[in-house]
């Protein structure tokens, strides 16, 4: 049996737990203001993941429309900002 950090283990437990979509929900929600800017995330009311999708609740229609045409991006800088490949669809509801 190795030896493994605190960190890689945590990862590790991270990687095979429910939890890990609730903690990168949360990750995400601390930056999201720097990912999309204080415009939309002052617009932006909640934001989930659920398995590989990224759900994102606004009540702004504009807004709305917006974000759908920026889907593409959104999970480009979720998944930079995450370091990984977590996202690979958005929901915008």
């Amino acid at each position: 049996m190795g030896e493994y950090s605190i960190g890689d283990a945590l990862k590790q437990f991270l990687n095979h737990s429910r939890l890990k979509g609730s903690i990168q929900a949360l990750q995400i929600e601390e930056i999201w203001e720097q990912i999309m800017g204080k415009t939309i995330a002052r617009y932006t009311e909640k934001i989930q993941i659920h398995g590989q999708t990224l759900y994102i609740n606004t009540t702004m229609a504009p807004l709305r429309q917006e974000l759908i045409y920026q889907k593409e991006k959104i999970i480009q800088r979720v998944n930079e900002a995450l370091g990984e490949k977590a996202i690979r669809d958005v929901v915008i509801k």
